[in-house]
């Protein structure tokens, strides 16, 4: 890919590199995934920097998620990822998984390389998409402007995005010249793959591979709930050298009779609730909302199909007919809507807490937050009572809204 040398790329370059530490936890995270996702850029003949999209776009954190519910290494918005048959179930999201994820992000890359004839401009869709690209050429050939990437009016984010990449490439290229050390990586497949057919825990498949369930997780992060369902015939990734030691351990789980799985599915009927269920079969109602992702202020509706502990005497797995259910969310009570708050400048979770009359840990919930840290233009998801937010006495309510000026290469 040509190389960009403008103003943005060197501030970027200067950004990343006066973060060293930030660039070695990014790298050691890379070592699970680089070495697939390069084999499968050169298998298509791409540009082997692509390799390195994921640092701009998750930090090659495969369980995030942006404020705009973006997730996973390649950051997919939901309706993109089932454009590109990502799929998307209370059993598991494609989005996050490393394999799924990539083949996609690839696909996507080729048909707007396709498209617009640039690599840098199939970058720029990637990341504004490819109507708001679309419309920048066209108001640059009305204007008789060049239409490379350097020369179209794109908001701010998509300025620096294909110049954080080439940040990335200089660093990777000379290392030394940045003063960054960046670990060896073997060039060999760090992980293989074990498709399943029965219903097990992730819990127990990460015991299986004698690993802890952070690292197993790390690898599969597809997979959004306690139990991964066989009758998907699903895909599980393992270290390679932890293979055969889960292929051991298997044989002689299942030669014990015991189950894999201490998680099975059930449909709510009429009138039943998350408490209810909870307390017949043994288990806080927080276990439950845990398990099925159901957030505060919402319950589950009649119909939802939920996970609930296995009975003792039941060893059935999810049958094929239960998993098109989902958890249908509703409104725990009358008068509560849900609204979108863009972070102000200054602002902290605490504040806006107050300030809409909800908990934090309902806020981070909410928006599965990983850090309490705010930056200001993020949005929120919050569901609070019907009225104006909670206002001081004697202040003003006067509506702002910021954006995040400080670092190009913000995460």
């Amino acid at each position: 890919m040509p190389d960009l040398t403008n103003k943005k790329a060197t501030a970027s370059t200067r950004w990343y590199a006066e973060r060293p530490d930030y660039i070695g936890r990014m790298a050691e995270r890379s070592s699970l995934y680089l070495y697939y996702i390069v084999q499968e850029i050169e298998k298509r003949g791409m540009p082997t920097e692509l390799a390195l999209l994921p640092f701009v776009e998750s930090a090659m954190q495969p369980q995030a998620v942006s404020s705009a519910k973006a997730a996973g290494l390649w950051q997919f918005i939901p309706s993109t990822g089932k454009v590109y048959s990502l799929e998307q179930t209370q059993w598991k999201d494609e989005r996050f998984g490393v394999v799924e994820s990539t083949r996609a992000a690839l696909d996507y890359l080729e048909n707007l390389h396709d498209e617009f004839g640039s690599w840098q401009l199939a970058l720029a869709a990637y990341n504004y998409g490819e109507a708001g690209v679309e419309r920048q050429l066209a108001y640059n050939r009305s204007h008789h402007r060049p239409l490379n990437y350097e020369s179209l009016r794109l908001p701010r984010e998509t300025q620096y995005y294909v110049p954080k990449l080439q940040a990335m490439k200089n660093i990777v290229l000379d290392p030394q010249r940045y003063g960054i050390e960046l670990p060896a990586i073997r060039d060999e497949p760090y992980f293989v793959t074990v498709t399943g057919s029965r219903d097990i825990d992730v819990a127990t498949a990460a015991r299986l591979a004698d690993m802890p369930l952070e690292d197993f997780q790390a690898l599969n992060p597809a997979f959004n709930r306690p139990l991964i369902v066989g009758a998907l015939a699903p895909t599980i990734l393992l270290p390679a050298e932890r293979g055969e030691t889960f292929s051991a351990n298997l044989a002689a789980w299942e030669a014990t009779g015991q189950p894999l799985a201490s998680w099975t599915a059930y449909r709510l009927k009429g009138g039943e609730t998350l408490a209810v269920v909870a307390q017949r079969v043994g288990v806080s109602e927080e276990q439950l909302r845990s398990a099925n992702h159901v957030p505060p202020r919402y319950v589950a509706a009649s119909g939802s199909t939920i996970l609930i502990p296995r009975d003792e005497a039941s060893y059935e797995d999810v049958p094929s007919d239960m998993l098109d259910g989902s958890v249908a969310l509703v409104p725990e009570k009358a008068g509560l809507r849900k609204i979108t708050v863009r972070v102000r400048r200054g602002d902290s979770l605490a504040s806006i807490a107050r300030r809409w009359r909800v908990s934090q840990d309902e806020i981070v919930a909410w928006n599965d937050l990983h850090s309490t840290s705010l930056f200001a233009g993020q949005r929120l998801s919050l569901t609070v009572a019907s009225g104006p937010p909670h206002k001081k006495h004697g202040t003003s309510q006067k509506k702002t809204t910021t954006v995040a000026r400080n670092a190009p290469a913000q995460q």
